[in-house]
Parts: C-alpha cells; structure tokens; sequence
C-alpha cells in the first residue's frame, strides 16, 4: 500500500519575519515551500497538507477591530476568523499547488477543506487562556475592551506596556470529517485541512455542535489528524534543520535520530522553550506514540534530503 503522510506548514511557509505579508510574498513563500513536497508524490506517496494561520488571523482580528470603529461593522467572533483564514489560505496552497502540478505534468486533484476540529468544553485551558492573539494594546485600551467585550488580556513580554488578548488552547479531541480527509488522500487527491489547528468547536448536551472562542495548537492538531487518518509519517517544517537541546547556548547539541523514551525525557526536563520546539516535540510524540512510524522535524527546504530533519520513533533500530 502507499504511505500516506502529514505535512504541517510552519509559519515562516507564508510569512516571512522580514516580509509585509503582501498576497504576492506569501505566494512566492508558499510556493517555495510547496516545491520541496513534490519529491513525495515521486516517491509514490499520498500527502494531506496542514498549515498554520497565526500572522494572518492576527491580522483578521485587527481588521475586524478597525472596521468596527471606522465604519460600524460588527467584529466577527474567533472561530470565525480561523475559518475565514483556513479558506484564504487554503485557497492560496490550493491554487499554487495546481500550478505546480501543472509544471512538473503531474496529473492530481487538489481540495481544501474547511475543518472543524473538536475540543472539550471542560479543558483546563478554558479556565487559563495564554494564547495571544490579535493586536498590541495599550493599559487604558485593554481595560476598556476587557469591560466591554469580556476579553481577557495579559502582558506582552516583547512590548513594553503593551498588552495582548489571549484565549485559550484546548487539546484537540477529534478531526471532523476525518474519514472523508482520509479516502480522499487515499484516492490520491492532495488534501489541504485542519488549518490553524481547526475551528475550535464542541458538542453540547443537546448533540448540537457550538463554536468557543480558542486557539488549536496547530501541530497538535495535525498530529491528531494524521494519526486518525493512519498516516505512516509525519512531518512538521519549521526554520531549523534539527531540533536543538540547549539551542544557541553552550553545550549546544542536535537531536537525531530520537526514540520515544529519550524525546519523552528531554521535554520533561524542560529542554525545549514552549514558545517554540515543545509544542512541536508533543505533537511528534503523539503521533508515535498513536501508531505513526515516524514524526520529523526539519526545515522545509531540506525536506528532500533526509541526512536532515530530526526523526522521532518508537525504538531506535541502530
């Protein structure tokens, strides 16, 4: 049988830190990125496409925020938002896709689909938001949006006085749709779903599905999706060939190959910062420990060549 894999698109795939974000950069950037997955589909595999929405919900939400003020408009709620940016880009990957498909005179289909993903309405994270979203407030802004919209904000650690709503990051409990995602990857069509970690979204006591206002972890949520889909691997591209313990410090030290038993350990000691490499090692973690043969952890560009990238599996054969 073919292998099926997952691959997670990092934000720096759309959106470099040094660029505007103009459509024209994010499709050169999203092409670029997309280039290097092609080597898959020679290698006979069927590929299910992630990706990310950080920069680009962020912008939504300031937009939602200015049209409010300048013209009246109502602001959209956040699950909203993530749909709305899960079909822009979405659209983006889709459509750069085909071009390159149509380039190499590789003969597939390609569909996004807009995902929901469920959470648990009871989840801590509900209890204790920490997802920053959105734009950068001053004290007297948030105190007035905090009274009039309920939002909840917290200091900006990169901005001085400035503070930033934030909500919260539910675990992700299951993929909607996910037998659909998998016969379509498996007909050999490209898949593009669960973007921005999904629509965040849970079933009451009624049976009827409700939108919350939160944030996925998108690799949590991909690693869910590619493990319930039976994925052989999983791939999740960053901006660093390896995954790093003491990363730019003394004693600095790449990470490859990596069993279970050692990428357990090093997270509980706390060696990845939780701004960065931790939410990637427990979505490669949970995808192994689900099944998975394999998570990898690398740059995009270097995809291809597979002396790079840190593998996680269950036992390391030597």
């Amino acid at each position: 049988m073919r292998k099926l894999a997952v691959i997670a698109l990092g934000g720096n795939a759309l959106i470099r830190g040094d660029q505007a974000g103009t459509i024209e950069e994010q499709e050169q950037n999203v092409t670029d990125t997309l280039e290097n997955l092609l080597f898959l589909l020679e290698e006979d595999y069927h590929i299910v496409i992630s990706h990310g929405n950080g920069p680009q919900v962020g912008n939504l939400l300031m937009k939602n925020d200015a049209g409010e003020h300048v013209y009246g408009l109502p602001q959209m709620p956040l699950d909203v938002c993530v749909a709305d940016t899960q079909g822009e880009i979405g659209y983006m990957i889709e459509r750069m896709m085909l071009n390159l498909l149509r380039k190499h005179k590789i003969n597939k289909d390609v569909v996004t689909l807009v995902s929901q993903v469920e959470v648990d309405k009871d989840d801590p994270a509900f209890q204790d938001p920490q997802k920053r979203v959105g734009k950068t407030y001053n004290k007297e802004q948030a105190d007035k949006l905090a009274r009039e919209k309920g939002w909840v904000f917290k200091e900006e650690v990169k901005t001085e006085g400035g503070w930033r709503r934030v909500v919260p990051s539910p675990l992700p409990k299951a993929i909607m749709n996910e037998d659909v995602i998998q016969t379509l990857a498996r007909q050999g069509n490209i898949v593009i779903a669960a973007g921005g970690g999904g629509i965040p979204v849970y079933t009451d006591e009624e049976n009827r599905v409700r939108p919350t206002e939160a944030v996925i972890d998108k690799d949590m949520a991909s690693s869910l999706l590619a493990a319930k889909i039976k994925a052989d691997e999983f791939y999740m591209l960053t901006d660093v060939p390896y995954v790093y313990i003491n990363y730019k410090q003394p004693g600095e030290k790449k990470l490859d190959p990596l069993d279970l038993a050692d990428a357990r350990q090093y997270l509980s000691q706390g060696m990845f910062s939780e701004g960065s490499m931790a939410p990637k090692m427990r979505a490669a973690i949970q995808f192994v420990e689900k099944g998975g043969d394999k998570s990898v952890i690398t740059e995009s560009k270097l995809l291809k060549d597979k002396t790079y990238g840190t593998k996680i599996v269950a036992k390391y054969e030597s």
